[in-house]
């Protein structure tokens, strides 16, 4: 465990390894107690890591339940170490009017560029030829060899069109894509008009759109929205793409999807069991796995530190924390500070 002890100041416990900006911005006023390494902790760790802390920041891969939540009657604020928050469990938190923040936004860049990424390396055949060629197996230039399928003047079909949807469908419009989309809250009309985006249903994005890249958050609303009716819904040429969350894709019924040539591919960035991946997978060429690292570049970690400081910062100052997501939860309601 890295530490940072000064008696009477308030203390912050940080669950695992994350930039050295965050210590060094807490140490400054606070006692901060890091768990120094890239192991998970377990829940049984993590309550006794946080026994008379004042803060908690934890990372995305962290499942903060009800019963750590309510192991620290002195915790006064609880920062997650990414965008996404479905590994705290918000009711309990806003019941122990603790707030709960993120950090969004800094990551908009670095998964769109990561999506596009996917997309060429999934239509290129990128991660299969580089296989080959380290395999010894080119032989020299053929013109049916290796052969992938053009991005440039395809249609791509955005599910999800917040931040990241948005970044995405502006990196394929350099490619001269079509984009098509669906999403929770549409655009107005004057936005589709001036991004040239077409609003249609989900079924319908799914029918014409040559690659589908999800980009929303993940809810019990959510689960499983791609399934085996959706992926019989796609056309035989196409791909799947999800840098979002896991689970909303059908796992199962992707591999059965896959091994019947029901779609072309997939790329993913997450897993519905992560860190575990669905057994078949891993031993299809026409699929392109990653290690969730969506956002994984120094720049947007060091900004993600920073923010999640921040956050605790705040509210152990006596403030309103930056970016708080469950403030509608909260016995004394607070407000987002500008």
């Amino acid at each position: 465990m890295k530490r940072c002890d000064h008696s009477k100041k308030k203390k912050v416990f940080i669950t695992g390894r994350i930039p050295s900006l965050a210590y060094e911005l807490l140490s400054k006023d606070f006692e901060v107690n890091m768990h120094d390494d890239l192991r998970l902790l377990s829940k049984e760790e993590i309550i006794s890591g946080l026994e008379g802390k004042d803060a908690l920041l934890c990372l995305l891969s962290d499942t903060i339940d009800k019963d750590i939540i309510a192991a620290n009657p002195q915790l006064k604020v609880i920062a997650n170490y990414g965008a996404g928050y479905n590994n705290i469990n918000i009711a309990a938190a806003g019941e122990a009017n603790i707030p709960v923040t993120n950090t969004p936004d800094v990551s908009t860049d670095a998964t769109a560029d990561l999506t596009f990424g996917l997309i060429l390396a999934i239509a290129r055949r990128i991660v299969e030829g580089d296989k080959e060629t380290r395999a010894g197996r080119f032989k020299g230039w053929a013109p049916l060899y290796h052969l992938g399928v053009d991005v440039t003047g395809k249609t791509l079909g955005v599910i999800g069109m917040g931040n990241i949807g948005q970044a995405i469908a502006r990196r394929a419009k350099g490619f001269d894509m079509k984009i098509v989309y669906t999403s929770r809250t549409r655009l107005s009309v004057r936005q589709e008009r001036e991004l040239g985006f077409t609003y249609m249903s989900l079924e319908d994005v799914l029918k014409t759109a040559d690659f589908v890249s999800l980009s929303l958050s993940y809810s019990s609303a959510t689960h499983h929205m791609i399934g085996a009716k959706e992926l019989e819904a796609m056309k035989p040429s196409a791909y799947l793409i999800n840098t979002a969350r896991g689970a909303l894709v059908d796992e199962k019924a992707l591999l059965k999807a896959l091994e019947n040539k029901t779609i072309a591919g997939a790329a993913l960035d997450v897993y519905e069991f992560e860190p575990q991946i669905t057994e078949g997978l891993q031993k299809l060429d026409q699929v392109v796995l990653t290690p969730h690292i969506g956002n994984a570049t120094v720049e947007t970690r060091d900004a993600m530190a920073a923010i999640a400081a921040e956050n605790i910062i705040a509210v152990l100052k006596g403030k309103a924390p930056l970016t708080c997501v469950n403030a509608n939860h909260l016995k004394n309601r607070i407000m987002t500070a500008k």
